[in-house]
């Protein structure tokens, strides 16, 4: 398969191309691996390594991908895909699948998934996961094509929904800080709110309260946008201002037969590096969401 490369015209000079490479944010893991291939590094359609000086009006081309080939077992799991180009695939991922393989998750996961659909398309490929979600959170997953794709994306805006318990009526902005709880030096699988913790802060706008008479109670529909992004964000600190997630059995309570949290990343835009405009994209409510959402 025919390399991919990254195109740089020069316009100062550098004393040699890691300076180059260091200036324009690349990593030191990417550019370990960048070096160790005669061939990855060309300036002026010539082989040269990491030290060839740079001079002003010299084309640079560097391979898109020097990483090793993620090797994880792959996953023969159909992927809803919302998006694709030659940079970027966007998926949207059900509840119940882990983003990355565990041993709870070995063989079944959105990693492995990926990796089998990437293997006749990369055949070096590796696994770039840019926004991970919960095993349990539905949603819109980015995955950079290569090293470079992933460097250069930035501003991604994410939206997500939820449905809670109770009745919520007005914005509500949650500034509280999140602790992991630890057993040992062992991360556990909850966090708390806590004074020492990390800084987070959650944005909720209330969209629809649900009358469900079903369980004689209310249910609201809410907007949510985070800063931060901690692990189980959303669920910890929709808790503390008692509004558990629907399904949320690990800081709410069992919900209707619910296996999971009802929470979906729904909406994503960020300003594609190449394309040079906006990308954004929405995904419909999975239909668990549909089926409480028009419950009266």
């Amino acid at each position: 398969m025919e390399k991919k490369y990254q195109i740089f015209k020069i316009k100062k000079d550098y004393p040699n191309v890691y300076i180059f490479l260091k200036e324009n944010n690349f990593s030191e893991n990417y550019i370990k691996n960048l070096r160790k291939i005669m061939g990855n590094i060309k300036i002026n359609d010539e082989d040269v390594t990491i030290n060839h000086k740079l001079k002003i009006d010299d084309t640079l081309a560097i391979i898109s991908n020097p990483n090793p080939k993620t090797t994880i077992m792959q996953c023969m799991i159909p992927l809803d895909i919302v998006y694709e180009d030659e940079y970027y695939l966007i998926v949207n991922k059900p509840s119940g699948i882990a983003c990355m393989p565990s041993k709870s998750h070995y063989t079944y996961n959105l990693a492995g998934a990926i990796c089998y659909y990437m293997q006749d398309k990369d055949d070096n490929f590796t696994l770039r996961i840019i926004n991970r979600l919960d095993k349990d959170t539905a949603g819109i997953v980015i995955i950079a094509k290569d090293s470079i794709s992933q460097k250069d994306i930035k501003n991604i805006d994410k939206t997500y929904y939820a449905l809670c318990e109770g009745k919520i009526e007005k914005d509500t902005i949650i500034n509280k800080k999140i602790k992991t709880i630890t057993n040992n030096g062992v991360n556990e699988n909850k966090r708390i709110i806590a004074e020492d913790g990390k800084d987070a802060i959650t944005y909720v706008y209330p969209k629809k309260v649900i009358i469900d008479q079903l369980n004689n109670n209310f249910i609201t529909l809410v907007k949510l946008k985070i800063i931060h992004g901690r692990t189980h964000q959303i669920r910890v600190h929709m808790s503390s201002i008692g509004h558990s997630l629907l399904g949320d059995s690990l800081y709410g309570k069992h919900y209707n037969k619910l296996s999971h949290a009802m929470l979906v990343c729904k909406e994503i835009s960020f300003f594609h590096p190449y394309l040079n405009r906006q990308i954004s994209i929405s995904i419909p409510f999975p239909s668990e969401f549909n089926k409480l959402i028009l419950r009266q």
